[in-house]
């Protein structure tokens, strides 16, 4: 069948992003959620970004990862989020092919980036807490740098392979992607060439990728193991407050991966896809500087710092 829709349809030059299936008034409500979630999020990840800058204080491996993971939050949902802002109030909510192959290819840079990022700041974690006297030497700021750019090629490297494959795919007729996004699920799902090579390749660099949770769990359990060793009460709450926080944010992240990419079933349920999309593209970008600035003293005493000095 697929082989008939190639011969008999032209290829696509543009496709058109469904989005989300709603009555008008509600395109308004929900544009009305997107930008406020945007602006938020461009303001969080900004100032986070401006305050570790201007902050000496804040001149510590934590926060040099912390500035970059503010960078690709601010990144990757200003890849998508504009967009779709857009379709909102339009009628024609086109994109162009080579666009939608743009916005995919950087969209999956910056992701997968994060995810490999989130891995350095749990081993980082799991170096200044359960090898504090080693921790300065271990964490030199060459390191810092050389796990920084490692977490952008090995982003880079998935994010090739995976583009490649995508937009090798032919698109015979059917344009019209049941997403607010050039996403893989949707692309291949419209493919009028057999998918399983794409489908399988999808699912390997998925869990590869989420196989980095297995740094983060090891380094979190020694954490919780030396934290529990601590004699002071206030030092144990504290580290729990911070280490709960950041798994939270963790958890987060790769659930949402996983059920978008991983599971079996991810083509085949779009507007689920759709709801989880939002939560990775939109809601975790500005969750995450709130959560590391309001519940982090350091960062609260460098904004008062730079408030009170203006």
């Amino acid at each position: 069948m697929k082989s008939k829709l190639n011969r008999n349809f032209s290829e696509v030059t543009e496709f058109i992003l469904l989005g989300f299936r709603t009555p008008p008034k509600l395109q308004i409500l929900l544009f009305l959620a997107c930008l406020l979630v945007y602006v938020v999020t461009l303001v969080g990840n900004i100032s986070m970004i401006v305050v570790i800058k201007m902050n000496s204080r804040l001149q510590m491996p934590m926060y040099f990862f912390l500035r970059n993971l503010s960078y690709l939050d601010l990144c990757y949902s200003t890849v998508i989020a504009p967009k779709t802002l857009a379709n909102f109030l339009s009628n024609e909510k086109k994109i162009s092919y080579k666009g939608c192959a743009v916005q995919f290819f950087f969209f999956a840079l910056f992701v997968t980036t994060e995810g490999f990022l989130l891995a350095v700041m749990a081993f980082d974690r799991f170096s200044a807490i359960c090898s504090p006297l080693l921790y300065p030497v271990q964490m030199s700021p060459k390191l810092c740098v050389q796990l920084v750019t490692g977490s952008y090629v090995c982003g880079c490297i998935n994010d090739v392979v995976q583009t490649s494959f995508t937009f090798s795919l032919r698109f015979c007729g059917e344009n019209r992607l049941d997403h607010f996004f050039c996403d893989v699920p949707a692309l291949i799902k419209i493919s009028c060439v057999d998918t399983f090579v794409n489908k399988v390749v999808l699912f390997i660099l998925s869990a590869l990728i989420i196989t980095t949770t297995t740094i983060i769990l090891v380094s979190y359990a020694y954490i919780l193991s030396t934290v529990l060793k601590m004699p002071s009460t206030h030092g144990r709450s504290r580290t729990f407050s911070t280490c709960g926080s950041r798994i939270a944010v963790v958890s987060l992240f790769y659930g949402t991966v996983f059920f978008m990419y991983a599971q079996p079933g991810a083509i085949s349920s779009p507007e689920k896809n759709k709801v989880v999309a939002v939560l990775y593209t939109l809601i975790i970008p500005m969750l995450n500087p709130l959560i590391y600035s309001l519940r982090n003293r350091d960062v609260k005493d460098a904004v008062k710092i730079i408030l009170h000095s203006k």
